[in-house]
Formats: structure tokens, sequence, C-alpha cells
């Protein structure tokens, strides 16, 4: 057996390995890694995110071990999101703050059940990343919830591992080995994770000693540089993923009337995101919002919450269709949520028309629509 697989089988899939960052590695200058997923990957269920999450306690480990070497780390967590936003908001979140040498991706919990949509949001962040940062390498990251706990290959797992292998990922499964701790009842996941999804602190150290395995054997400094390995001659496994996904300012559009700029008010709660909440706000159904973009497939970036009515879209004149967002957490806090159009078999021009309906869910309070951001692949 040897060192790269000196890891166990059923936790660690070693694939290629980690060849660009063991470059960078022998190199002087910053060294940057990245970590894009949900709520864990963000620090939820840490008593405080950057220093007692497997994010932070990963950061800690690299910079302590290589510590003649420079480290930067990007926190490209949001709770909430899943694969599909990932990828769209790639590009603004990480590939944007300069050179990334290593990426970790963990949305395994926020997928839903739809694999065709999952396969495009993980390969969409694999196959953009590759184009644009061809020298950065990216690691699956698998987390624990029941889903997950479900023993041999569960689905969302099963689904990341598809693109995974396509494209000679490493992946780490946390999931498998809590599993595996629980059936020969060496833990209780529930006093680690009180909700059965977000990790204490006690929980999150757990994960980082998981991936700290896996980095002792992995991580090994060399010259060795395998960026031609990292093109794209591999085809996609599904032609409409979302490698070209990115978020636009909502000042792209086409055609606004009716709409105020704002932001949210001092007191209006906000979770699941840590950035600008500048939109556009409307109540009226006489308002005008539309925008051009060319792609796969476009979409809105909305700021839903308490008074958040039913909105509807036309995509290419197509007749309206009406868009309920609304959830049982939208009465208590604003946060980004995402409305996906039609996906087209074919890139080209995307006009879309929005309006509200001036209808709304029972449990809302009014009727308004906030558009955050655009997306479109």
């Amino acid at each position: 057996m040897t060192d790269e697989n000196h890891c166990n089988h059923s936790f660690v899939v070693p694939r290629r390995g980690l060849p660009q960052i063991n470059g960078r590695l022998t190199e002087k200058g910053t060294v940057t890694v990245a970590f894009l997923g949900g709520s864990i990957t963000e620090g939820a269920g840490a008593s405080e995110a950057d220093t007692y999450s497997w994010r932070a306690l990963t950061g800690k480990y690299l910079q302590e071990r290589f510590a003649d070497q420079e480290f930067r780390f990007i926190n490209a967590g949001v709770g909430g999101t899943n694969s599909t936003l990932g990828a769209h908001r790639l590009q603004e979140h990480v590939l944007q703050q300069g050179t990334i040498d290593l990426l970790f991706v963990e949305f395994s919990v926020n997928d839903g059940n739809d694999r065709e949509e999952s396969i495009r949001g993980m390969e969409g962040i694999v196959r953009q990343c590759r184009r644009l940062s061809p020298g950065t390498d990216i690691c699956f990251l698998y987390t624990a919830a029941e889903k997950n706990l479900s023993g041999s290959n569960p689905f969302n797992i099963a689904v990341h591992e598809e693109v995974a292998e396509h494209y000679q990922l490493p992946s780490v499964n946390f999931a498998a080995r809590v599993y595996a701790q629980l059936e020969a009842e060496q833990m209780e996941w529930t006093k680690l994770a009180p909700d059965g999804y977000h990790p204490n602190d006690e929980g999150h150290a757990l994960y980082a000693s998981f991936l700290r395995e896996y980095l002792e054997t992995a991580l090994v400094p060399n010259k060795t540089n395998l960026s031609s390995e990292s093109s794209l001659d591999i085809p996609p496994l599904a032609e409409q993923n979302y490698e070209y996904g990115s978020l636009l300012d909502f000042r792209a559009a086409d055609l606004v009337n009716g709409y105020e700029l704002r932001e949210l008010a001092a007191g209006d709660s906000l979770m699941n995101w840590r950035f600008g909440t500048e939109h556009l706000y409307t109540h009226s159904k006489e308002a005008v919002f539309s925008f051009t973009v060319t792609g796969q497939s476009a979409g809105l970036m909305l700021l839903y919450g308490p008074d958040s009515g039913i909105f509807e879209y036309s995509l290419n004149g197509s007749s309206y269709k009406a868009v309920n967002l609304f959830d049982e957490w939208c009465p208590l806090a604003f946060r980004p949520i995402i409305a996906m159009f039609p996906i087209q078999e074919q890139r080209q021009e995307l006009h879309v028309s929005v309006r509200i309906t001036g209808l709304k869910d029972e449990q809302s309070k009014g009727t308004s629509l906030r558009i955050l951001k655009l997306l479109h692949n």
C-alpha cells in the first residue's frame, strides 16, 4: 500500500491527489486555500467560526505544519446554499480573489434529490475552476447529516462521487467516518451536532482531524507541475452544467421601472449572507424589470423574507409563470434564495421579464420583491 493510499479507502479516495499545491509548497510566495460550501463550511455551530470551525482548524494546521510558508485562506461558505449557487458565485467569492492553489468543495448536505441538478452544479464548479484557474487543486468533502448517515453510498455523496471520479478529484468522506463510529458505538452524533447538521466545537474538531489525516499523506512538497492535466479535454457528464455560471449586478438589467434602491434596514434580520444587501425593491404590480444574457440558463438571486410575495417571469416571450419561494424560514429573517429559469438545450440570448403578482403566501406579511443579483450561465 502506498503512502498516498494510507487512509482508509472507505473514507478517502485519493485519485490524482493534490499535485498543484505540492508544487507550490516548494516555492516562495503566498499559498491560497479556499473553502466553498454551505453553513458547515462557513462555521455554523462553532462557538467562534473563524477559530473553532473545521475550516479554521484546517487553516491553523496548514500554517503550523508549513511554518515557513505564508498562507491565505478564503471563507466562501454561505449557509443554506447548494452547488447550483456555488457554481454561480465561484468567480465572485473565490476566483476573483487572486490565484487559488487549493479549493475544498462541500455541498453534499445542501444539494437536493435532483441528480441532474447536483451534477450540473458540482461539475460546473470543477470545469469553471479548471478553465479559469487551471493551477488549482480541487478536493470534495462530504459532511454528515441524517441523509448522509444511511450506510453505504448515500444518494448525494454518490452523485458527487460521479463528478469526483470523472475528473479524478480526491474526496474525503467525513459522513462515512461518522457513520462507522456510530455503528461501532464510539460516538453519539447528537452530542457533536445537536441539530443533526451543524457540529459544535467538538464536532468541528473531529471533522478537522479527519481532513488532517488525509492531508498528512496527500501534502508532500515537490516540484511536480501537472497544469496540463487540469485541462478540459475530458467531456462533461452533463452538457448543461454550470461551467459558465456567474453573478451579475442588478444594474445589468435592460429595463427597471417602479423599483427603489434599498439596503436592509437595521432592524431587519438577515441570515445566510455575509455580503452586501443593496437590492432593488418593489411592491407595485405596475413595476417592470427585465434583463438579457447569453447562455444556457438565467435566474435571479432574491432577498426573500417576512414580506415577500409571489412573482412571475417570462422567458423569451413565453407566457408568465408564477413562482412562490416562501418557506418556513421566511417569517424569521431575510436570506438569499435563487430562482432558476428553464435550462435551454443550446447557448442563446435569453430575455427575462419579471413582475409581481400582488399575491402572497398565507404566512407572508406582504407581496414585495427584492432583487439582489442576476444569475446566468
